[in-house]
Order: C-alpha cells, then structure tokens, then sequence
C-alpha cells in the first residue's frame, strides 16, 4: 500500500532542499503563469481556466505520482484535444464548455485512477513512438495554424486544417498590422531570449514586454487583450462540482486519458533516466488521475504531466516532489495579485508565443529518425499525422492506437523459422531452406518467437512447408528460444503429428522448456505426438537435440553416409560418447 503514498519520501528532508526547492518553483512558475494562459486559449476556455489547472492539480500531481520532479498541469496537446472536444460537443451536449471541461476532467481522473490502481502501467507501452510523434507533431501544426487569425487579428475561421488556412487567407482583407507586429515581435524575442539566455523566463518577459509596450503606446484600444476574452479574477480557483454526466464525452475522455497518460509516462521516464530515480508507472497513472480530479473540483481541466515545466524542474535543481507543490502554491499567489495584470496581455503576444510553442513541437531529427527506422515506422507517423489533420483529435488518437496495435500484433506474431544443416566443417548451422549439407530424410528446423494464437497460422505453414518432400520421413523442431506456448499452438503440432504419422513418418519436438511441456501434456498434444518424440530442454549443451536427432535417424534408418550420421558420430567422439556439459559462464 505504501507505494500509493510516495510522498513518504518526505521525511528527514533538509533545510537546504527545501530552499533549493523553492528557488526551483520560482523559475518553474515563471513558465507556468504564461502557460496556463496561452494552453486555455488552445482549449477554447477562459484564460482563468488554463491558471486554475496549475493550482491544486500541480500540487496533488506532486504529492501522489512517484516521480519527483514531474510537474502535472495544462499542456499543449491535450489542450488542443480537449479544445476540438469541447468545440464539437458544445453544440450536441448543449452545455458551456467549461462545464463540458470540468466533467471530462473527472471522468479522465476516474479512469487514470482505475488504471493505475489495476496495475495498468505496461499498458502505454504498446503505444509505439511514432504514432505519440505523429500525433504531437500534427498537433504542433495544428496549433500554429490555429494561431493565424488571432496572430493578424483577422476573423476565425472553422474547420479541419485545410478550411482553417484557406478561412485565414480569405479574411486577411482584414488584417490588423498592430497585431500581427506585436505577435512577430513576441516570437521572435521569446526565440531570442530561448537561445541566448536559455535561463531566464522567456515567455513571462515576452508578455510581460507586450503588454507594457501595448499600454504605454496606447494601442490596447487597438488589440483584443485576454480581459476581452474573459477577465481573469483576482481570486483562488473557485470549487466546482463536475454534473454533466454525458455518455456523449466518454469518447473525448477516453482520448484524452490516453494521451494524459502517454505523455506524462514520457515525461517522467525522460527525467529518470536522467536522475537515476526509480519510475513506479502504476503510482505515475494514479497520481495524474488524482491531479485530474482535483482540475474537476477547482474550475480546471484535463492536464498532463508538463514535459517543458518538468524538465525546467529538474535542471533548476529541485531536489524533492515540494518543488511541485510550491509551483501550484506560486500559481494560487499569481491568481491572487496578478489578475488584471493577466488582463491586459495582448491576444496576439499569446499567438506569437504559441507559434514558438508550436515550432518547439514539430521535431525535426525525430521525424528523420523515424523514417530511417524503417517504412512501417514512418508509414504509422504518417498516418496519424494525417488523422490529425483530418480527423477530430479524439478520433486522431485512436486511429494512433489503432496502428500502434497492428504494428504490435505484426511484430508479436512474427515467428522465425530456419533449417538448419550441417556446414563444411561439421557443424549444425541455421542455413537457407535448401542449403547446406543435408539429411535426405531428415529435415531440422529451428524456431524462435512467441507461440501464441496469432502465430499458430506462420506456424502450420513453415512445418508444413518443411515436409512437403515426401522423401522427408522425420522432422524435427528444436523449440529451445521460443515462448508463450498455448493452446492453438500445442494442437497445430498435434495435427501436423498426426497428419504426418498417417504418412508414415514422424515430428520430433526438441528443447521446450517446463511451461511448454506442461500445455502439451494437458492439450493432449503430447499423448499424439508421443512421449518418445518429446525431448525438454536439459542443462547439457545441445544435449537435448543430439538425443533428438538420434532418434530420429533411429526412426528413419537414414544412410551410414548421412550428414547428421557424421555430425552425431563427431559430437560423441569428441564427448566420450555423451554430449557435452555446456561450459561455465
């Protein structure tokens, strides 16, 4: 149970970390103020909304998730798919987005919760890495292209993303020059200060500049400002109770915990492998299932493990999981007295900083990466890619685990089966079908991979394959690296037995391992094999295939002359007549 209750790690913290702490959530609260504005504005909701999930779901995201650096908030990506979520529910559910925000909160911790609590953590990991890939790098242009309007201060336009551009092109009759000169010059001094002073707040300068600019020159009158959006109060996160309980926003739930989960796992195995510390995945799902939570009963909405606030933690030097809690307390404090201050950001300045954000999401040597890895890699970042485009982002996300499925079950069910032979200087080597020197009447096949129900057809079809001669009276199959025998499996080698039997000729299983030859006794698989064809894996090095091949050259009275004659007369010489011990390691 205490696994559950990582913040027991508390105890006997020093005076010293806990300063180092506080000068840690200083800078990460910097990033996070600017933040929460900006990733609001992705999700369609009031600024405050963006602010009120990096209060107390950060701090609860930090008491309970075991990774101690990893700081739960708004992020851009589930953002964007809680956005296209409320955009496209607003109008069926009939309700406010925020309220369709807070109660896909609560269902997102719900979920997140049960699964860590079932031990669900492996799960994400069957989400391969060019689909999250995909899925962020269109979400970066999805984002960037959002921005346009709000960058020249032109009409919105609705959409997928091809509607989206031609809307934008369409209506920039319109342009506003003063805004899309603050949005440009916001990006590229949050470009700027990024690279030349990496450590100091460049987004909290950058907006803090354009609205200081906006006000002194007078051009507030001339640009929309986040206080036209919805005015930020200068009050803690109020509590909410989550009531829209619409079967309707499961989908866009369950999306969202997926990718909720995807993206936080990602954080914090980043940051582990960096730290050294010990990454619980199970506590990682319930810890981010209770920020969620608590995003539901404070005005929030669906957040995510942070990857630039978290490692923003990290290289700050924070030193235990109070960095976290400090940032969310910093965030309340901001609320507080920074309010009309908030107000009086410039829309375009945050759309100058989004389009940074986006840019920071389109990865570049990644996508390269990808697509040297081989084309069923690049195919899947290709093809979710374009689901972003394309589709509603819920969907996007399941088209992802979609191919992310196929491309396991394609990978799980591939089995390798080679022959092997004896070469020229008298060695039983893995040979092509057909080379090497061999046995006329013997055929030795090798196997390796998961025999389970999906490979059962590659199976039938390699021994099948392999006596299709009918000068092939014995085939033996060595079984030594292969795992996960089950049921479907035990009965393909029965039916292979018995149809080869009725031919008058024999299969000859060699090196299963205790589990394998406990499903073959129960499926009846060894009964119509036979017991004297089954030969387990033993502790003498390739003891187990010389009896296997004496048997059956036994059975096939193969000639004197035969290779495999040679191969066993040559192994019993050189062991006195027994196989030899495998040597020590």
């Amino acid at each position: 149970m205490n696994r559950f209750l990582p913040f027991l790690d508390l105890r006997g913290v020093r005076t010293k970390d806990v300063t180092q702490d506080v000068l840690a959530a200083l800078a990460v609260t910097f990033t996070a103020v600017p933040q929460g504005v900006a990733y609001a504005l992705i999700a369609g909701l009031p600024p405050a909304a963006g602010l009120y999930a990096s209060v107390l779901p950060t701090i609860v995201g930090s008491i309970f998730r075991s990774s101690r650096h990893v700081v739960a908030g708004p992020s851009n990506a589930v953002s964007l798919l809680v956005g296209g979520g409320v955009a496209a529910l607003a109008v069926s559910v009939g309700a406010s987005p925020v309220e369709i925000a807070i109660s896909l909160a609560f269902m997102v911790g719900v979920m997140q919760v049960a699964a860590g609590a079932l031990r669900l953590g492996s799960v994400v990991d069957y989400i391969s890495a060019p689909v999250v890939l995909g899925y962020i790098t269109g979400a970066g242009v999805l984002i960037g292209v959002g921005q346009l309007s709000n960058l020249t201060g032109t009409p919105e336009a609705s959409g997928n993303i091809v509607a989206k551009v031609v809307g934008w092109t369409q209506g920039l009759g319109e342009l506003n020059p003063l805004a899309l000169g603050i949005g440009i010059t916001t990006a590229v001094f949050v470009a700027g200060i990024r690279t030349l002073a990496p450590k100091l707040p460049s987004a909290l300068l950058g907006l803090t500049l354009a609205s200081i600019g906006t006000v002194l020159l007078g051009l507030d009158s001339a640009v929309s400002t986040v206080g036209d959006l919805a005015p930020v109060p200068a009050s803690l996160p109020p509590f909410t109770v989550p009531t829209l309980m619409d079967s309707r926003l499961l989908v866009v739930a369950f999306a969202a915990t997926v990718l909720s989960l995807v993206e936080s796992s990602a954080v914090g195995r980043s940051i582990a492998d960096r730290t050294g510390d010990r990454l619980d995945i199970s506590v990682e799902f319930v810890g981010q299932g209770l920020s969620n939570l608590a995003a539901a009963f404070t005005g929030g909405y669906p957040v995510s493990g942070s990857l630039s606030r978290s490692a923003l933690n990290h290289s700050a030097g924070a030193r235990t999981r109070l960095s976290g809690v400090f940032v969310g307390i910093l965030t309340g404090v901001a609320l507080l007295v920074a309010g009309p201050l908030i107000d009086r950001i410039p829309i375009a300045a945050l759309a100058g900083l989004l389009v940074v954000v986006a840019w920071d999401l389109v990865n570049i040597p990644r996508i390269r990466q990808t697509f040297r890895a081989g084309w069923g890699d690049g195919a899947a970042f290709v093809a979710t890619v374009i689901g972003t485009w394309t589709l509603r982002l819920d969907h996007a996300i399941y088209l992802g685990v979609t191919i992310s499925i196929v491309l396991f079950l394609r990978r799980a069910r591939l089995l390798v089966i080679r022959e092997l032979a004896v070469d020229a200087r008298g060695r039983l080597r893995e040979v092509r079908s057909g080379a090497g020197d061999q046995c006329q009447q013997v055929r030795v096949l090798h196997v390796e991979g998961s025999l389970f129900f999906g490979a059962a057809g590659e199976l039938r079809d390699g021994l099948s394959q392999a006596v299709a001669p009918p000068n092939i009276q014995a085939l033996v199959v060595r079984l030594k690296r292969t795992q996960g025998m089950d049921i479907t499996t035990a009965t393909v080698f029965a039916a292979v037995a018995k149809n080869l039997r009725d031919q008058g000729r024999h299969l000859i299983l060699v090196g299963m391992r205790p589990d394998a030859m406990r499903i073959l006794k129960r499926t009846g698989a060894a009964a119509e094999i036979g017991m004297d064809n089954l030969f387990p894996s033993q502790k003498k090095w390739f003891g187990a295939l010389d009896d296997a091949l004496r048997r059956a050259l036994t059975l096939t009275q193969a000639e004197q002359d035969s290779p495999l004659r040679r191969y066993i007369a040559m192994r019993e010489a050189r062991s006195g007549g027994r196989a030899p011990r495998r040597p020590p390691a």
